[in-house]
């Protein structure tokens, strides 16, 4: 169980090395003017997002869900635990709505004139909602306290 557990840390730090970097890819290429830069952009965004997001929270998913399977019976009645799936249910949909934005920032580039989905600073915010979510994770799993 423990090298379940240790595969399952492993998947969730490269996930939200991930969700952390792409958005600030996003601010990058909402600031960007020229198309060599839109195209490099694009480029990371596509890589960074199907190369090494999705098969973190892939694998963060299949060994986490192992892990709750082999203790269900300590974890069905754990208030904590049902709240931390929430936040998981949360942070899978803005992975895909980060998804959804890769594929905006290409239709966006293709249009002339250029046509970004959101400004620069609304994804500075965007940015910080894996980090508001990693905290209340690692809080809700280290002091369990309901």
């Amino acid at each position: 169980m423990l090298w379940i557990k240790a595969l399952h840390i492993i998947g969730v730090v490269c996930w939200f090395a991930g969700l952390f970097y792409l958005p600030r890819l996003f601010v990058y290429h909402a600031m960007s003017e020229d198309a060599v830069s839109r195209e490099r952009f694009q480029i990371m965004e596509r890589k960074l997002y199907r190369g090494i997001m999705m098969p973190s929270m892939l694998f963060t998913l299949v060994f986490g869900g192992l892990l709750l399977f082999m203790n269900w019976p300590a974890y069905q009645k754990a208030a904590w635990m049902h709240a931390k799936l929430l936040l998981v249910f949360f942070l899978i949909g803005y992975h895909h709505i980060c998804g959804a934005f890769v594929r905006k920032f290409v239709q966006g580039d293709k249009c002339v004139p250029f046509q970004n989905p959101r400004s620069h600073v609304f994804f500075r915010w965007f940015n910080e909602v894996p980090v508001v979510m990693l905290i209340l994770i690692v809080v809700l799993v280290e002091v369990q306290s309901f």
